[in-house]
């Protein structure tokens, strides 16, 4: 339920509103256990995804680094890599 939460702090160009509400998303799925609530929670569900993402956006923009900044197409190939040595090698890419 958690896959999609990523790193987005360092990254050049930084992460989009559309990255962290898609972290926020996923992190309050997993806290409710819930990937769809009832409409009766519906109200409070998307407050806390508000609530989240303005959190994240505040710690996103505090948060000094001293080193470079990442590159997202090189941590998506470390990433795929990791998941090679892991999984084996992912069907029709040999």
């Amino acid at each position: 339920m958690c896959r999609n939460i990523r790193v987005l702090h360092n990254f050049e160009p930084p992460a989009t509103g559309d990255e962290i509400e898609a972290a926020a998303l996923q992190y309050v799925r997993k806290v409710s256990g819930t990937t769809r609530p009832s409409a009766a929670n519906q109200e409070v569900f998307d407050e806390a995804v508000r609530a989240v993402t303005a959190a994240t956006r505040v710690l996103l923009d505090g948060l000094v680094t001293r080193g470079p900044a990442r590159d997202r197409e090189v941590e998506a190939a470390k990433a795929r890599a990791r998941a090679a040595e892991r999984y084996g090698p992912r069907p029709g890419t040999h």
